[in-house]
């Protein structure tokens, strides 16, 4: 799961991002949807259930149980849209809770022309993150359109405490616009800036090759753990990256 506020390009022709979820007793009933917004926040239109085609958007259809698992499915052709964001969220009409079902996650993934009528392919799964939280309404990213007319995901990761039942989003869009105007216009926290500040007073070396390992303990910040570094250093990847984070 990447941190909330952690950005990636999003490069293709089409974009679909998809719900998934199991559940364990209960009928239990989630509902994908996405609220697209102009560049001041204000709604231009979704798409959901009720509203199955939006410009440049469809929706896959409602399903309303899931004892052996089932996913919905929001499709979009980026170079129609004419909103600045993408609003995913999975509301929970009836059942159990994100933390109560067998398993859930959201996730997306990019197309192009090539693969049009072809069936999901896994290995086109760009992220996804498991749904897990209190709160009957998840947000887990927005896709924003930015100046040079290249979208970008940003992660989110928040639920909205909504209704016991029958979420909708036609009945959250004010709140859920707000609580985007927040996350994207705030100055996120970033790790280079983490690294400022445990590189005062010390020798900061410049990215590591892999090569000519040092002696002395070091601090090691990356995508994976390396072999072969002195065993009192600290090292921190994407598994701990939260740690440097003071308090």
């Amino acid at each position: 799961m990447l941190p909330r506020g952690s950005v990636s390009v999003v490069d293709g022709e089409e974009l679909r991002f998809f719900v998934y979820w199991k559940q364990t007793e209960d009928r239990t009933d989630y509902d994908l949807s996405a609220l697209l917004l102009h560049a001041d926040y204000s709604t231009d239109s979704w798409l959901s259930y009720t509203s199955l085609r939006a410009v440049g958007g469809r929706h896959s259809g409602d399903i309303t149980e899931a004892p052996d698992g089932a996913s919905e499915f929001i499709s979009l052709s980026l170079d129609r849209v004419r909103s600045t964001f993408i609003v995913p969220q999975v509301n929970i009409f009836a059942g159990e809770g994100f933390e109560e079902v067998e398993e859930s996650f959201f996730g997306f993934m990019l197309r192009d022309g090539e693969q049009k009528g072809r069936p999901f392919e896994p290995r086109t799964v760009r992220m996804k993150s498991e749904l897990r939280g209190v709160g009957r309404v998840a947000l887990p990213l927005v896709f924003r359109r930015g100046d040079d007319g290249r979208w970008r995901a940003k992660w989110l990761h928040l639920y909205l405490k909504g209704p016991s039942s029958a979420n909708r989003v036609e009945e959250n869009q004010v709140s859920v616009s707000k609580l985007v105007r927040a996350v994207v216009e705030r100055e996120q926290l970033t790790v280079r800036y983490l690294v400022d500040l445990m590189s005062g007073g010390t020798t900061t070396v410049e990215p590591w090759d892999g090569e000519a390992v040092p002696d002395e303990p070091v601090t090691y910040i990356g995508l994976e753990r390396p072999e072969g570094l002195h065993p009192d250093s600290r090292i921190i990847t994407l598994e701990n990256l939260r740690d440097p984070i003071p308090g």
